[in-house]
């Protein structure tokens, strides 16, 4: 394991690696043992062929430019995300003398064609959807290496990228070629050998790479460009996040459904479906940002408050015109048809069946699903969500509901799956891991193997838990205490009193909820900005407030709603005060809706996690899954 939450399966010098690939199956046992031992679960078997295939066919290519000691990192864990890169050549650059690297990203395709209308995107026989031209995804690649790994920040022209299909005669891949090439992402060709070993002799000496090697690998990680203090620049100046493969796709798919929507009177659903930090609001803002700069009408949507009042701050600082692009699922209940380009639903897992309440005109009150309501606002509805973050009755927002109302409505509809997450370090494992301590897919709790990419504690005390935390503050991180919904909340706060009411009191330790609210009181922050705001520290936010955001450190408290008996978990409606339940809400729904609460709070933490029970045998349940931090 490596500074900084680093991944990687394998690395050795190309000409180590060549005597390994002569033995059969040899190099491709110890990758998926490797991968099992890091990512608990066995990798896919296409995954193990191209091991079998494309590493030998790259490793033969650098034995014969005279480059066997160049160093080869297989399957490189991009900083902060569950993505991988193929293979990373480290080495020597012949000309400055200085450490060289080319990202290449490994493809078996004989054949691909660009889609039409999409050059960024392509086709292969072997898949039934588009996928990303593979000189964009290692462009992608490179942009987000630079981005975040120290070792480059004072030399980003060290790092060049190759898509290597040594599998493809040129004449069956030449369309993807309608991509622009560059230093950071070009291609070469089975049939293209000698210009592919030339080009590597020009960016790598016929010398060890291992000291260039050990700088990447050892370099200090710089944390992840947090949502919202980038929103700002993202909306109104320029692209700041770089999206990788199927969040690039996403976009590219949403912007080619918006190409044929102007220019054909097309119109069509989207819906792009992730689990807890794949990046669907990165997705989102990137869309904004760059529909907006090029003057297409477009809005974006949540049912979060929290979200939605956080981007009109933040993102509409000096510009009021970009406040107004943030707004509810329940605002378009009088909107003309197709009167937007496009409407970015983030958080679609929020959608409420109707947009009516009880302040709702009785004209509008017609019962219409909110969903149609939003697919019928514009000629692009665009629908991101995660089915495990519904946590209050009456949500309703899943991929079957939204193509089940397109279907109805005689519309097209398009999926992409995220099935990477840049949360939690990037550590896809400590994701599964809390689904299965839930119980959220019928997995029995497991112990936690740490895989220094995230960080995972348990502390018998709340004291204990806020302390570990205004420590990491102290060391210039961001820290939030969140808790399940278990104590009363007092709504009715003036400037006239000393103090926020503690309500959440456990023993001799006593805090207040975040504030309620819109407005700041009392040296608090209003409740929209207490995940984003320094002076939310000290407050304990709850769902509500926490969904939708990260921080650095997360310090989480589990309440009498959900304790550890024996061998399961109990959930104790009556120990719940959140409002949204009532008598009418089922049990097997509380039940859901309670995990799937502590999940979403178990999931905002980018550099770790610090879980406290108030149950003392949960307490010991908990000891028992996470190892003490050494």
């Amino acid at each position: 394991m490596l500074p900084g939450g680093i991944l990687l399966l394998f690395r050795e010098s190309a000409a180590s690696l060549a005597t390994r690939t002569h033995i059969e199956g040899r190099l491709a046992r110890l990758l998926t043992e490797n991968f099992l031992h890091q990512h608990r679960h066995r990798p896919q078997p296409a995954e193990v062929r191209a091991w079998e295939r494309s590493i030998p066919a790259l490793t033969n290519v650098l034995v014969e430019a005279g480059l066997g000691e160049v160093e080869m990192l297989l399957e490189y864990g991009l900083p902060l995300t569950s993505k991988r890169a193929d293979v990373i050549l480290a080495g020597v650059h012949p000309t400055t003398g200085e450490a060289s690297y080319v990202v290449v990203e490994l493809k078996q395709w004989s054949e691909a064609h660009p889609e039409r209308e999409d050059p960024l995107l392509c086709h292969i026989d072997a898949y039934d959807h588009p996928t990303l031209n593979p000189i964009e995804q290692v462009r992608g690649y490179c942009d987000y290496l630079v981005s975040f790994n120290g070792a480059l920040e004072n030399n980003p022209k060290s790092v060049v990228g190759v898509a290597y299909l040594h599998n493809a005669a040129e004449s069956k891949v030449a369309g993807l070629r309608h991509v622009a090439e560059d230093d950071r992402g070009r291609m070469f060709t089975g049939d293209q050998r000698g210009a592919f070993l030339s080009y590597l002799r020009s960016r790598l000496a016929a010398k060890p790479g291992a000291n260039a090697a050990d700088a990447l690998l050892q370099a200090k990680v710089r944390p992840s460009r947090q949502l919202m203090d980038v929103a700002a620049a993202e909306v109104r100046d320029r692209e700041q996040f770089v999206l990788l493969d199927e969040q690039r796709l996403a976009y590219e798919t949403v912007m080619a459904a918006v190409r044929r929507a102007r220019q054909a009177d097309h119109k069509q659903v989207v819906v792009v479906t992730g689990g807890p930090g794949s990046g669907k609001s990165v997705i989102a803002l990137s869309l904004l940002g760059d529909l907006y700069r090029r003057g297409v009408p477009a809005l974006h949507a949540t049912g979060s408050q929290s979200f939605t009042k956080t981007m009109r701050k933040i993102a509409g600082t000096r510009k009021p015109e970009v406040q107004r692009l943030f707004r509810y699922f329940n605002s378009f209940m009088e909107a003309e048809p197709n009167d937007l380009d496009v409407l970015v639903c983030d958080e679609a897992h929020r959608l409420r069946k109707t947009s009516a309440n009880r302040y709702t005109k009785a004209t509008l009150r017609t019962g219409r699903p909110q969903v149609a309501e939003l697919m019928a606002a514009a000629r692009v509805p665009v629908f991101l969500l995660d089915q495990h973050q519904v946590v209050r009755p009456g949500e309703m927002g899943t991929e079957e509901q939204i193509r089940e109302a397109a279907a109805v409505l005689g519309l097209a509809c398009i999926v992409v799956e995220l099935d990477s997450q840049f949360r939690c370090g990037g550590s896809d494992a400590y994701v599964r891991w809390v689904v299965d301590l839930l119980g959220l897919e019928g997995q029995a709790p497991t112990v936690w193997e740490p895989d220094d990419k995230v960080r995972l504690m348990t502390v018998d005390t709340p004291q204990e838990l806020e302390d570990f935390l205004a420590a990491q503050r102290a060391q210039g991180y961001g820290a939030r205490m969140s808790a399940g919904y278990c104590w009363k909340w007092t709504t009715k706060i003036t400037s006239s009193m000393n103090a926020l009411p503690t309500d959440v009191v456990i023993g001799d330790w006593a805090r207040p909820w975040n504030l309620y609210g819109d407005r700041a009181l009392l040296g608090a922050p209003p409740a929209p900005l207490w995940a984003t705001a320094p002076e939310g520290f000290g407050q304990v936010g709850c769902v509500y407030t926490a969904q939708g955001f990260e921080y650095d450190w997360s310090g989480v408290i589990m309440g009498p709603d959900l304790v550890w008996r024996t061998d399961r978990w109990v959930v104790d409606r009556a120990a719940s005060k959140d409002p949204s339940f009532t008598k009418a809400t089922p049990d097997d729904d509380v039940d859901r809706l309670v995990r799937n609460a502590y999940k979403v709070l178990l999931t905002r933490g980018m550099i770790g996690t610090v879980v406290y029970s108030t149950d003392p045998e949960t307490r010991e349940k908990l000891r028992t899954l996470i190892p003490p931090t050494p």
